[in-house]
């Protein structure tokens, strides 16, 4: 008799992420995660750059660059995606907390996620595959229009990467991840307990999008939520509740393939204003037309 409640489609094998054919053998030939790393500051990658300088390191002289056109007849698109992802990175990681209408928990990791808005608080999520075979965080979002985002530090970032397994429809991924669920205020869907940073949201609005290459298929869905309350752990935001720390956050970000990575130092830059380095004489000259531009 066949499994009623089977696993979803492995798409690992067709997409090709991971390129160790033993990735844990790969794994144990590589140093131990340093855990002495701590956050701190460094100076700019050029303190004494200046305005007209161009980049701190130029582009060998032999170096092209390589057109690439995303509907080229007979390119996969697979290859933009795998293209996109590790040349858009490091990418924050929204770690979903959804309710099934039946009252099912699932719990979801998305790198195609950002903030868009502060006035209203808005949100984006990515969602592969159109409303006809939409996942299983989708399905809930656009029942329930609820869900909590929560965001990965390196404290647990074992536990949400195995919340991306296949599970079978009706399997909740949090007792497999073995995290904390915590009721929040406003929406269904529980927060990360482990989480440093979390927001409660509700749907906007979403859109499907359909495929260039295939006409007709439809290829992916956008969703915009509403962030309506935040939380925030103690230790990892200042009194005004404005500013969290990074060393506290931790935050674990999405590169290309299978790869993940750390934030473990920064260094700051104002922006600059017009009106006074414009005072300047030298940058002066590189906004005055010369006598022989045409106005």
């Amino acid at each position: 008799m066949a499994d009623s409640n089977p696993a979803k489609p492995d798409l690992e094998p067709t997409i090709k992420r991971n390129p160790h054919p033993d990735f844990k053998t790969v794994e144990a030939s590589r140093p131990p995660f340093n855990t002495s790393q701590k956050w701190h500051y460094t100076q700019t990658p050029s303190p004494s750059w200046t305005p007209g300088s161009g980049a701190n390191t130029p582009a060998p002289p032999s170096a092209s660059h390589r057109e690439i056109d995303p509907y080229a007849p007979g390119r996969p698109v697979v290859h933009n995606y795998k293209l996109l992802i590790s040349g858009i990175v490091p990418r924050p990681i929204g770690f979903v907390s959804t309710v099934s209408e039946t009252g099912v928990k699932n719990l979801a990791p998305f790198s195609f996620f950002n903030t868009i808005s502060h006035d209203p608080p808005l949100f984006v999520l990515g969602f592969s595959g159109g409303y006809n075979r939409p996942k299983d965080t989708l399905v809930n979002l656009l029942a329930t229009k609820e869900c909590t985002i929560n965001i990965i530090s390196e404290e647990y970032i074992e536990a949400a990467n195995f919340t991306s397994i296949n599970a079978p429809e009706g399997v909740s991924e949090w007792p497999l991840s073995g995290l904390t669920p915590v009721k929040g205020t406003c929406v269904g869907p529980e927060r990360v307990k482990e989480a440093m940073f979390s927001v409660e949201a509700k749907l906007v609005e979403s859109r499907e999008w359909e495929s260039k290459v295939t006409p007709g298929k439809k290829t992916g869905v956008l969703a915009i939520v509403e962030g309506v309350r935040f939380w925030v752990r103690e230790d990892a935001v200042d009194e005004e509740g404005t500013v969290i720390d990074p060393a506290v956050l931790k935050p674990i970000g999405r590169m290309g393939g299978i790869t993940f990575n750390r934030v473990t130092e920064g260094f700051e830059l104002p922006r600059p204003s017009y009106e006074e380095v414009i005072k300047d004489p030298e940058v002066a000259k590189l906004v005055t037309p010369k006598a022989d531009e045409k106005l």
